[in-house]
């Protein structure tokens, strides 16, 4: 089959959904799904390392070149990879994905297990948080002031107040989904990647992550933080390839 480069729109509930496909679609695909608040193009170099493979990268809406979607969940976006791929007719992929795109690896991994050949979750989110005891001070001061009609337009955090009051209902369910018992579903081996230094999803969630899907390994890139994946590329690259080509992984 001839070698595609192009991006193209996908219409999911009414919504377009914008991915680009490069490579031949006689080879495996990989399909690549970025964080919160990113596009598609945050994987440029892990793409260009997979030079064997289909490659399909996703723009979740309402990010990169795809449109705000309305009443979404995790499991809305997780039916919109599952949808696309069946419009590809795509049996078997890898699936890659950072942050909340592990998010809806996880869900697609154990929702339609025989889609799935590999899984790697990079810096994935998911894992119910460790809260400490100012946490629930500063959530239950923000109660207050809604309660009293003081909401401060700067409550929550960058990303919450970035978005539309649509997208923040969105984010708000996203965010309050833990995925721990879906985890325990997924049979594709996978492969966990994490910064040693990642904030956003510290190191005891890869473990958790670990812990819960059985046929799983995990590594740690050292100096790295939530965007390990870029920070590390030429470790992260090599980490993937040999994944995804059953080389031995030291």
């Amino acid at each position: 089959m001839s070698v595609i480069n192009k991006g193209v729109i996908f219409k999911f509930q009414g919504i377009a959904v914008f991915y680009k496909i490069s490579g031949s679609r006689a080879r495996p695909v990989n399909i690549f799904l970025h964080g919160w608040g990113q596009s598609g193009e945050c994987f440029a170099g892990a793409i260009s390392a997979c030079e064997g493979f289909c490659n399909i990268s996703v723009d979740f809406p309402p990010f990169g070149k795809s449109e705000e979607p309305k009443d979404w969940t995790i499991f809305t976006y997780a039916d919109m990879l599952i949808s696309l791929c069946e419009a590809l007719k795509i049996k078997k992929c890898n699936i890659i994905g950072h942050s909340f795109g592990g998010r809806v690896a996880i869900l697609a991994a154990s929702k339609k297990s025989e889609l799935v050949n590999n899984l790697i979750l990079v810096g994935s989110a998911g894992m119910k948080p460790k809260r400490k005891f100012r946490y629930y001070i500063r959530v239950f001061k923000y109660k207050l002031s809604k309660f009293f009609g003081r909401k401060s337009k700067n409550s929550g955090s960058k990303d919450y107040n970035a978005l539309s009051d649509n997208m923040k209902k969105t984010f708000v369910s996203i965010v309050s989904t833990h995925l721990e018992r879906y985890c325990r579903d997924i049979s594709a081996p996978t492969l966990i990647v994490f910064g040693e230094n990642d904030t956003e999803t510290p190191i005891y969630m890869a473990k958790r992550l670990k812990k819960l899907i059985k046929n799983s390994s995990l590594h740690i890139l050292p100096h790295a933080g939530h965007f390990c994946f870029q920070e590390r590329q030429m470790q992260f690259n090599r980490l993937l390839t040999d994944f995804l080509t059953k080389e031995k992984i030291l």
